[in-house]
């Protein structure tokens, strides 16, 4: 099952992370982030986040760290180091190039980003619904609208993508 909204976690969300979680319906997607903890403090963190996942019905993915995706029983990893051996994954997709790279590896998931103009990456260039639709078709799979996205915008492109994510929108 693919979460049709999906909360992607970092350090800017302090202490409103965890109610975020808590708000998702269930169904919705996590994908934690938190790069630049330590290791220790992201393990702790994402054996925290993954009970709350399980008691909630919530779909969660670790970014970047298979051993800790495998460890907390996350359903996917998100930008994986090396081979995921067998564990699905996502993959971020900003232009052509990653588009096709990620149906290259067979990814089971994108995120196509930024669709619109975000605070998290304030002046950056937004691809635009129609360029972002384009390359959630050029990647061979399910695609999740991110960037400066809501409910409301999703609702424009929503038969082009299987869902949206966000940070701010869930604060």
């Amino acid at each position: 099952m693919l979460p049709r909204q999906t909360l992607f976690t970092d350090e800017r969300m302090g202490d409103a992370l965890l109610p975020a979680i808590e708000r998702l319906p269930r169904g919705s997607g996590v994908v934690l982030r938190h790069d630049r903890l330590s290791r220790e403090a992201r393990r702790a963190l994402a054996e925290r986040i993954a009970a709350l996942a399980r008691d909630k019905g919530l779909i969660l993915s670790v970014a970047g760290d298979m051993a800790l995706a495998r460890h907390v029983g996350a359903a996917m990893v998100h930008r994986p180091e090396s081979d995921p051996g067998g564990l699905p994954f996502s993959l971020p997709v900003h232009d052509e190039e990653e588009a096709r790279a990620a149906a290259d590896r067979g990814a089971a998931l994108v995120y196509v980003s930024p669709v619109h103009p975000t605070r998290s990456h304030p002046g950056a260039p937004a691809l635009g619904e129609a360029e972002a639709i384009r390359l959630a078709r050029l990647s061979g799979c399910p695609a999740i609208a991110l960037g400066g996205m809501t409910a409301d915008r999703y609702a424009a492109i929503e038969k082009d993508f299987a869902g949206w994510a966000a940070i701010s929108a869930f604060m």
